[in-house]
């Protein structure tokens, strides 16, 4: 479920030896890797090594990265990227070599892009290429993953609803879940519309162990015009020299880090809020004037041409931005397998929670693990069936009434007093009063939506949406202390003696 980078990654592998069905909510390219302006982070380049893209990910990650998988996924990183330009995968290069730019947190030059600013739209069409001339891969478009089929502890496959099709129950023997994350809980989010968090609710529903949900993360930096909708400015043009300045044109990021604008995203998204907060302003600005105008032009054309629809040039005007939701950390427990607490269920990509990002995920791993565990999730998964003599055999399912009929309500207002209150309350800065008051408002509209038995994915969405935004709320509420991306000012400091660990949720 999922096709995204890592679901169609897993789905490429599993192929070689068993067949596929890919489920997807919308089109087959409309998901977060399509949206990634920034590119891959990988060791390739001269001088540069594993050790140093492994250390980067652990000072990121602020102590709860997972060492083991880490390792994996940086290691394993450059087979992976080196398999997806042999399928066709073209990235920016100068004189026929890669061109390597250099993001906040990193200490060496490893990202490689595409067509300067649309990296992930390069990877996703790659991969589709490549599915489309698998003949037992098949694909399911506008279908709506509802729930997934347990008994005892076991997946056996998933429920999905199709406008005309009506509900299906797909009966597999294995699931792969790579539904992205979550971003649209958030009023201010890069996350297109797709992202509701269904895969992290459905395997919660399913008993399966979630895992740092607490840990969302923030790009700095999004296009703020009032009305539009917010479009991301990649971190790669603070990499080659953007500055922030604030509304009185005052460069403020040294102020706060000694790395300036190329400090970790926390930081950056931290330091933003604080000088609008300063000002009295609504965004601060991203000001590329003295980088030559060709070089601007060549490296960000798609930031370019959604600045000019605005009537800002880049060569000339500053840009205006402020800090949006971007990544879900946290996510579906995994082992090194990919495989969740859920037998015969595996996850990957953003919707997991492998380890590797810690509190922080480091700018344009998120690429990276996708590949790594969308290809070791198929490989499992396909594997393990071959190793297995259990028959895949359907059960009869009992179709429950127990849920209350649908009284009026009006699912917009509640999504949109969803996505404000998760903004106002569980974004950037938390403290305990108003994450006790998102507490009490989600339970509320909860108790007349979490009941109703809804026929299509308005209602389904809503339903996901407020399972996950309380699963954010009690963990930020629970963990008091500030750490990566979860800021609490009423606990500013990192607690490592309390709470260096993780916090899990199970149903």
């Amino acid at each position: 479920m999922g096709s995204g980078v890592a679901g169609l990654s897993a789905a490429i592998e599993a192929s070689k030896h068993c067949s596929v069905l890919v489920v997807t909510k919308d089109k087959i390219d409309e998901n977060n890797t399509v949206y990634a302006q920034g590119g891959i982070a990988v060791v390739l380049s001269a001088g540069d090594t594993i050790v140093k893209h492994i250390k980067d990910t652990l000072d990121a990650g602020q102590g709860l990265c997972d060492k083991a998988a880490v390792k994996t996924v940086v290691s394993e990183g450059p087979k992976r990227v080196h398999e997806l330009i042999e399928w066709g995968a073209a990235f920016d290069k100068e004189d026929d070599r890669l061109i390597f730019t250099q993001e906040g947190g990193h200490s060496f030059p490893r990202i490689i892009r595409a067509q300067g600013d649309s990296t992930g739209r390069e990877v996703e069409h790659a991969l589709i290429r490549l599915v489309k001339e698998y003949k037992n891969i098949t694909v399911l478009e506008h279908t709506f993953a509802t729930d997934l089929i347990t008994r005892d502890g076991i997946c056996h496959g998933a429920i999905v609803w199709h406008a005309k099709k009506g509900t299906t129950l797909i009966w597999a023997k294995r699931t792969i879940l790579a539904t992205g994350g979550c971003g649209q809980v958030y009023r201010e989010t890069t996350n297109p519309d797709v992202a509701t968090g269904d895969g992290l609710a459905m395997a919660y529903r399913a008993g399966a162990v979630l895992q740092d949900m607490e840990f969302v993360q923030f790009h700095p930096t999004t296009l703020y015009i009032a009305g539009a909708v917010r479009f991301l400015i990649t971190e790669t043009v603070r990499g080659e020299g953007g500055i922030l300045r604030n509304k009185r044109g005052e460069r403020f990021m040294p102020r706060y880090h000694q790395q300036a604008e190329l400090a970790p995203r926390d930081v950056v998204s931290q330091s933003i809020l604080k000088e609008m907060q300063k000002t009295d302003h609504t965004n601060v600005y991203i000001d590329v004037r003295h980088i030559p105008r060709e070089r601007l032009y060549t490296r960000f054309p798609k930031i370019k041409e959604i600045c000019d629809s605005f009537g800002i040039d880049i060569a000339k005007d500053l840009i205006p931005v402020r800090p949006s939701a971007h990544y879900m950390i946290g996510g579906i427990k995994t082992d090194q397998f990919s495989r969740t607490t859920v037998r015969q269920l595996y996850a990957c990509g953003e919707a997991a929670c492998t380890g590797m990002h810690g509190a922080n995920r480091l700018g344009s791993n998120s690429l990276l693990e996708g590949l790594v565990t969308g290809y070791t999730a198929g490989k499992d998964a396909c594997e393990s069936i071959q190793k297995s003599v259990r028959k895949l055999v359907p059960y009869t399912i009992r179709e429950s009434m127990g849920l209350s009929k649908i009284s009026w309500l009006d699912l917009n207002d509640i999504r949109n007093s969803l996505k404000s209150l998760m903004w106002r309350d569980a974004g950037i800065e938390r403290d305990e009063r108003h994450l006790l008051e998102a507490e009490e408002m989600i339970e509320m509209w909860g108790s007349y939506v979490m009941d109703k038995e809804f026929s299509n994915p308005t209602g389904w969405e809503l339903q996901n949406m407020i399972l996950v935004s309380s699963l954010i709320v009690s963990s930020a509420l629970k963990r008091k202390e500030s750490r990566g991306v979860h800021h609490r000012t009423d606990y500013p400091e990192t607690d490592n003696i309390r709470w260096k660990k993780h916090i899990t949720w199970v149903l």
